[in-house]
């Protein structure tokens, strides 16, 4: 399969995963107060959004470019 296939697939995938979830979510451990042997910490939640407009034009990309990666030359 050429290159442009498999960034097409990874972009199919990518267009999926961003329409069935609408983004995704992660924690980081943050120090609050950090004073000499007293150290305290907080988990701090993080979202960052996928629209589905974007979902929608990376799964069209995909499409288009495994359609182009797949023609005979």
């Amino acid at each position: 399969m050429k290159p442009a296939g498999i960034i097409g697939i990874i972009l199919i995938a990518i267009g999926i995963i961003a329409l069935a979830y609408g983004g995704f979510s992660y924690t980081t451990r943050e120090k609050v107060i950090d004073a000499g042997p007293l150290q305290v910490s907080a988990d701090r939640h993080k979202t960052i959004p996928l629209p589905p407009l974007l979902g929608g034009i990376c799964l069209v990309g995909g499409i288009i470019l495994v359609l182009a990666g797949n023609k005979k030359s």
